[in-house]
């Protein structure tokens, strides 16, 4: 499928982050996002396949306004263990989260669903990688918080950010940020949507 006629990609999502990910691969995008209550999801279930429910979810409830399109759902959980931690709800449960997270090693799982209705295409994966963090201090907790940069970011902190106090990752780095680029653009790939020079 040549560039003039490939379906167009919609993004379910509001995220800065995968938008970024996905224009800077090359991608020609809109967002579109949707209209579902991550916190009304059960967390009795593994990470992992909340992350790959929500994914879906986010697919599922746009993918029927753009039936002719390729709609990308994408969902980021961190798991500490088996405990579940979504987007801090404030900047109290942003610094509870990050005093969890210190000096230990996670799990972050980011859940990838593309759909493309009208060509009756529906494929739904996840992507899992470990990130080891520094020992945080009550005053870089404070700080960090007090910046704002946890905000809408699952385990109240992003890798991308100036100061995130990771030491270590093994995996995907680009899975912690919000997207599995080389997962996501395999599956995009399947139903013909190409980066720019690609």
């Amino acid at each position: 499928m040549s560039k003039e006629t490939q379906r167009r990609l919609i993004l379910a999502s509001s995220s800065p982050q995968r938008k970024k990910l996905l224009e800077e691969a090359g991608y020609e995008l809109t967002l579109y996002a949707p209209n579902i209550d991550e916190a009304a999801f059960p967390r009795n279930i593994l990470p992992a396949d909340l992350a790959q429910q929500l994914s879906k979810t986010k697919a599922d409830n746009v993918a029927p306004t753009f039936p002719d399109a390729v709609v990308l759902g994408a969902d980021t959980i961190v798991a500490f263990g088996d405990m579940i931690l979504g987007k801090p709800k404030d900047a109290a449960d942003a610094a509870r989260m990050l005093e969890l997270l210190s000096g230990t090693t996670h799990i972050v799982i980011t859940g990838v669903t593309v759909i493309c209705t009208d060509a009756n295409f529906y494929r739904s994966t996840r992507v899992m990688s470990a990130v080891r963090m520094a020992m945080l201090t009550p005053f870089e907790i404070k700080r960090y918080v007090e910046s704002g940069q946890w905000q809408g970011k699952a385990g109240g902190y992003g890798i991308q950010d100036r100061d995130p106090f990771v030491e270590r990752v093994r995996g995907d780095r680009e899975n912690i940020i919000g997207l599995p680029m080389k997962k996501t653009t395999a599956l995009l790939a399947e139903i013909g949507i190409v980066a720019s020079g690609k």
